[in-house]
């Protein structure tokens, strides 16, 4: 091994050890700033009935993220068993929940399938599909319920109840452009300000939508489950989606005080602060915290399981 191979190497891991030392860092952040008492209190007001459909809601969801990855195997042309896509796609969420996008969805999809041997270009194909398809299954629902006229926007609300129907059309429209694109262009390299990608099929693209729709659908039923009497589904799955965009923007670690301002905001006037604060709580303990605890224990036997692999070809073509 040459000397320039190991400082690689030696940087590589040392980068590795600071990005966990910077994920470390934010869990403890975001876990003081919990009222874990509240948390508990909230739980523990919720029927055993309500709590195993909270349950079963997030497991749905969940697997059905792991979907994207799925659907990735056949865009970036790789073998890997469905059950480790899923492993590495349902950790990479959880992180990517409460860390960030960047660190969590991106970081550790990184990490774990360079443990299978694929190259840099493979994991970029699978991280950008993955992103892709979570916003364009975003604009697809969002689109249709704005557009519906079904969410109605509070009083002081910068954007008035007749121009968000316009706003859903044309997010409609952007997801027509998106499937025109794939079809005209499947096949083709595209290049843009250096990089270079395909688009999918349109096959492969209304897969993209139907499971990104659905799952955000299914994010906006366990929320709704948990809200208490008084709120539409459309209303909670409005402010959900608005919600979304607010913490990707701000940039914030699982959203923290941005999900609660933007329910606060928006429905605040339809029931009283506290429960909702209450429901968010509750949705939180189950859709964040919960799978967090679990994908911890779950990366940490991936890491263990880890064994040296040759690095796979890696394939520039798509579906």
């Amino acid at each position: 091994m040459t000397l320039a191979r190991q400082r690689w190497r030696r940087v590589r891991r040392i980068a590795f050890y600071g990005f966990l030392a910077l994920v470390a860092l934010l869990l403890v952040r975001y876990a003081r700033s919990v009222d874990w008492a509240e948390v508990g209190v909230t739980l523990a007001g919720y029927g055993p009935g309500t709590l195993a459909t909270a349950i079963g809601l997030t497991l749905a969801s969940y697997l059905l993220y792991s979907g994207y990855d799925l659907a990735a195997r056949r865009y970036a042309h790789h073998d890997l068993p469905a059950r480790k896509v899923m492993g590495i796609a349902m950790v990479a969420y959880a992180f990517s929940l409460n860390v960030g996008a960047l660190f969590g969805g991106a970081g550790f999809r990184y990490r774990l399938y360079s443990h299978e041997g694929f190259g840099l270009g493979t994991i970029s194909r699978i991280v950008a599909f993955a992103i892709g398809t979570n916003w364009i299954g975003y604009l697809l629902l969002g689109g249709a319920l704005f557009a519906s006229g079904r969410v109605r926007a509070p009083p002081d609300w910068p954007v008035t109840g007749e121009r968000l129907p316009w706003l859903g059309a044309a997010m409609l429209a952007a997801v027509v452009v998106y499937l025109i694109a794939c079809r005209l262009t499947h096949g083709r390299v595209l290049h843009l300000r250096g990089h270079h990608f395909r688009l999918p099929s349109v096959p492969l693209a209304l897969l993209q939508l139907a499971l990104a729709a659905t799952n955000w659908a299914l994010m906006a039923t366990l929320l709704f489950v948990l809200m208490p009497t008084g709120v539409t589904y459309s209303a909670v799955l409005g402010a959900l989606l608005v919600a979304a965009v607010a913490s990707a923007i701000a940039h914030i670690p699982a959203g923290i005080g941005v999900l609660e301002a933007v329910f606060i905001a928006l429905l605040g006037h339809q029931v009283p602060q506290a429960q909702m604060l209450a429901a968010l709580l509750a949705y939180r303990a189950c859709y964040y915290l919960g799978p967090l605890m679990v994908a911890i224990a779950g990366y940490a036997l991936l890491e263990t399981r880890r064994r040296g692999r040759p690095l796979r070809a890696d394939q520039s073509g798509s579906s």
